[in-house]
């Protein structure tokens, strides 16, 4: 099997765990009875472990550990926290047993990325392919809900979600035994032993600022879509509960193709333009749940939006700083965005939108989902405006490597 085929199944179980109970979290403690600030202080949890993922998890994988033996470790016991959320129903026992899940699952996104830089030659052509197995995992974890859950599911059912998240994070922490030995930086242990902190300097770099920024407004937006759409296509649309899963699922689908596509898109088009491009993907499937939701065809088919979503900015961001961070603070460079992507644009979609449903929810429970969703359109108009008038990096896109294999970083670290 070769590196990419080991690197790809990483990929596959990875986000196979997070796909499977994503979709249904919010209207699951709903569900529960959870009150709007529960709802928002379980969503907090990811920006927690974000946070202390750049000041302790992310050293390990730097400095201290193998990164295999890092992701095994952590997805073995956060399969036995997922186990614990399944069967724990008041709040604060829930809200506990997500946050440790949270804490050790939530590093290894971040190293897991960096397994893969450290295992490609190439990464900013290889990549994409390498994280659509991500996608591929997404979509497949979604297809047992289709007989786990009733069209109208309750409680009961809809716990699964953590079940077969739990089964899916014990398979990876086996499988990553398996993976290639991604040891410390032996190079790394002369510099600074908080490599966050260096990467946090590289943030006075203006282009880096600005990026740092924008990610944190299109993280919000693309959080929020996770807090909203189960609940407007069940509760609006009228798609049955087991299927939901699966219709959001079609924009993972697109997912393949754009992150197989997405080293070409960014050699042509560059990493401005290209990011743009995912930003305005936000707006135009907000603006359409907004004003087709009458449309059942219509919602379908704009879930395959979320792929240009993802790929042409998540995923370009991921390669851009690869490309701009020095070598021995990269998987803390990741982690900090990670830290927007995953943390504060997650707490912040948590807070913002449950608020925003609740506002515009009449006496009689409907919501007013046009208004809610101009919210996210008007957001992602403003990250483009941002990113167009104030991103200049040094190179347009991607540098191929030098006859020796290396890349020259965009930035230098600070001394």
């Amino acid at each position: 099997m070769t590196v990419q085929v080991r690197l790809f199944l990483m990929m596959v179980l990875q986000l196979a765990v997070w796909g499977a109970w994503a979709p249904k979290l919010f209207p699951y403690m709903g569900m529960l009875g959870f009150s709007p600030w529960q709802q928002s202080l379980v969503g907090s949890a990811w920006g927690i472990a974000s946070v202390a993922g750049i000041f302790f998890a992310n050293q390990f994988a730097d400095r201290n550990f193998a990164a295999e033996r890092f992701m095994a470790g952590s997805h073995a016991l956060s399969g036995l926290a997922l186990a614990a959320c399944a069967f724990l129903t008041s709040f604060w026992p829930f809200f506990a047993a997500y946050l440790v899940f949270s804490l050790l699952y939530v590093p290894t996104l971040s190293v897991s990325n960096s397994i893969a830089f450290a295992n490609l030659k190439d990464p900013a052509k290889d990549f994409g392919a390498i994280r659509m197995g991500g996608t591929v995992g997404w979509v497949l974890v979604s297809w047992p809900f289709v007989f786990l859950l009733g069209a109208k599911a309750d409680a009961a059912q809809v716990r699964w979600i953590f079940l077969v998240a739990a089964i899916v994070s014990f398979a990876l922490a086996a499988y990553s035994l398996t993976l290639p030995h991604t040891p410390p930086k032996r190079d790394a242990q002369a510099a600074d032993p908080l490599a966050w902190r260096e990467a946090i300097k590289l943030l006075g770099v203006p282009f880096v600022g600005v990026l740092f920024l924008v990610t944190f407004v299109d993280s919000v937006i693309h959080n929020g879509y996770f807090v909203m759409a189960d609940n407007f296509l069940t509760n609006r649309v009228g798609i049955a509960g087991n299927l939901s899963m699966i219709v959001l699922s079609l924009g993972q689908l697109a997912e393949i193709v754009t992150m197989f596509i997405l080293g070409g898109v960014l050699a042509r088009l560059g990493w401005k333009t290209t990011m743009i491009v995912g930003i305005l993907g936000h707006a135009a499937r907000f603006a359409v749940f907004a004003f087709f939701a009458d449309s059942v065809p219509v919602i379908v088919a704009v879930q395959l939006l979320h792929g240009v979503c993802y790929a042409f900015f998540f995923a370009t961001v991921y390669i851009f700083v690869d490309a701009t961070f020095p070598k021995d603070v990269r998987s803390s460079a990741q982690g900090l965005f990670n830290l927007l992507i995953l943390g504060i644009g997650n707490v912040g979609a948590s807070f913002l939108f449950p608020a925003l449903i609740a506002h515009w929810t009449d006496a009689a429970g409907k919501v007013d989902y046009r208004s809610l969703f101009l919210v996210p359109t008007g957001m992602a108009a403003l990250a483009v405006l941002l990113l167009a008038a104030f991103f200049r990096p040094p190179q347009r896109a991607p540098v191929a490597e030098d006859a020796a294999g290396m890349t020259t970083p965009l930035v230098e670290a600070t001394p």
